[in-house]
């Protein structure tokens, strides 16, 4: 079998899960980080981690020749006000990368704005109300011109909150710092990183076989109120939940007030249905019971 090269420009929390799950299938695995001691990181976890700051004149010996033999292309580094910082430093070099086939675009469902709690799905405009989801958005679009210019499959990966080991319900419980804020009608998407890991890692082997999507919502089947799970992760540690508080009087920062001043239901359809995917934890529910039994 043919050895495949996935660069992951951002190795964070979802791109290592996604390594790791390539990992010993005929996969050689970079990840970049905007500093040394990341690389050194990324190395310690088993892959080929290099320095990768974000500036063409800043751009690697060892950033070009992973780029030589790329295959597969993870891009996770936030859009700046001009742009994806990738494609204004890489560009050119992915576009005559000779062994580049796909790219895929860590997005936000940010991209739909406020839908007053209703369904939309990859059909639906996007139409983002705040600053983050309208830089997403440009983002995106830009892949996508990269991809019909070069003819490599882009697609835009649109991920809703995540959660997963070490980052859940459970160390905000533990930590005694949760809250249960209570906004009527307010719902969220989420998605276990391992869904992430094992959907994205399922596009790429379905890329090729038919037209790649431009964009696919990666998240899970029940939108819910965040003090539902709050509650549930506590009846699962034995715990008495936390109390309420309103909306209105909770001190929330900037960050955390702008995710719920945007209210709508994410359809995984496209991926679950359309494309074949089955998730591993299709609700927080599983995903919840699953991080406790393995902690």
């Amino acid at each position: 079998m043919k050895m495949k090269h996935l660069v992951a420009i951002g190795f964070g929390y979802s791109a290592e899960r996604l390594a790791r799950e390539l990992a010993g299938q005929c996969w050689t695995i970079t990840g970049t980080s905007r500093s040394e001691a990341g690389a050194a990181a990324i190395r310690a976890a088993g892959f080929n981690g290099l320095v990768f700051e974000g500036a063409a004149a800043n751009d690697s010996a060892a950033v070009k020749a992973a780029l030589e033999t790329v295959t597969h292309l993870l891009v996770s580094a936030p859009p700046g006000a001009s742009g994806c910082p990738v494609l204004a430093a890489l560009g050119d070099r992915l576009a005559a990368a000779p062994a580049l086939e796909w790219v895929g675009y860590f997005s936000t469902v940010g991209v739909y704005g406020d839908q007053a709690g209703g369904w939309v799905d990859e059909e639906s405009p996007a139409e983002p109300t705040s600053e983050r989801g309208r830089r997403r958005l440009a983002a995106e679009r830009l892949w996508a011109e990269f991809g019909m210019a070069t003819g490599v499959a882009a697609s835009a990966l649109r991920l809703p909150g995540i959660y997963g080991p070490g980052r859940s319900a459970f160390e905000r419980i533990r930590a005694g710092d949760a809250r249960r804020i209570i906004k009527p009608g307010q719902v969220f998407n989420r998605i276990h990183v391992d869904d992430i890991a094992g959907a994205v890692a399922h596009l790429i082997g379905a890329a090729g076989k038919s037209p790649p999507p431009i964009a696919v919502n990666i998240t899970d089947d029940l939108p819910a109120p965040p003090e539902d799970v709050i509650a549930h992760a506590a009846g699962l540690l034995g715990v008495a939940p936390p109390p309420e508080v309103a909306f209105e009087m909770a001190d929330l920062s900037e960050m955390a007030r702008s995710f719920y001043s945007e209210n709508k239901r994410v359809s995984n359809k496209l991926l679950c249905k359309g494309l074949g995917y089955r998730l591993k934890y299709p609700t927080y529910r599983e995903g919840l019971a699953a991080i406790l039994r393995a902690s």
